[in-house]
């Protein structure tokens, strides 16, 4: 039997959900100019990532996959969107933030970044590497 991975954190995971209502919930919630992002951002995920599993803790949301575990955090922040991909350092070309373990993130502070090919690409990957288990 191989050796297990190393949890990304000891902090306890969130608990997965089939339902997008705790999603559609936190979105409400979130600052009135970044809403655009974050529904934007929210749909390409759930367009990118078939099968997805849902969840809100700390006030992030989760978004992950019953075989890859959660694979994408999203949080809105006063300024910017933080889309942080938990198997990020396997992706070619990684987004450009962050350099601890596995995880890579990004900070969205336009609808207009959000939509770039770049990010598009990594959502698409991120449904394809093991994330936070």
């Amino acid at each position: 039997m191989g050796k297990s991975r190393k949890p990304i954190s000891t902090r306890t995971p969130p608990v997965p959900s089939e339902s997008h209502a705790e999603i559609d919930d936190w979105m409400r919630r979130v600052m009135p100019d970044l809403a655009p992002i974050v529904g934007y951002l929210d749909e390409a995920i759930r367009t990118a990532i078939p099968g997805l599993r849902y969840a809100v803790k700390w006030k992030k949301a989760y978004y992950g996959t019953p075989e890859l575990g959660w694979v994408i955090e999203m949080v809105a922040y006063d300024v910017s969107v933080n889309v942080v991909f938990f198997g990020g350092a396997d992706f070619d070309p990684p987004p450009p933030l962050g350099d601890t373990d596995r995880s890579r993130y990004v900070k969205v502070k336009t609808l207009e970044e959000a939509q770039r090919p770049e990010m598009r690409s990594w959502l698409e990957r991120a449904g394809n590497v093991p994330g936070w288990l």
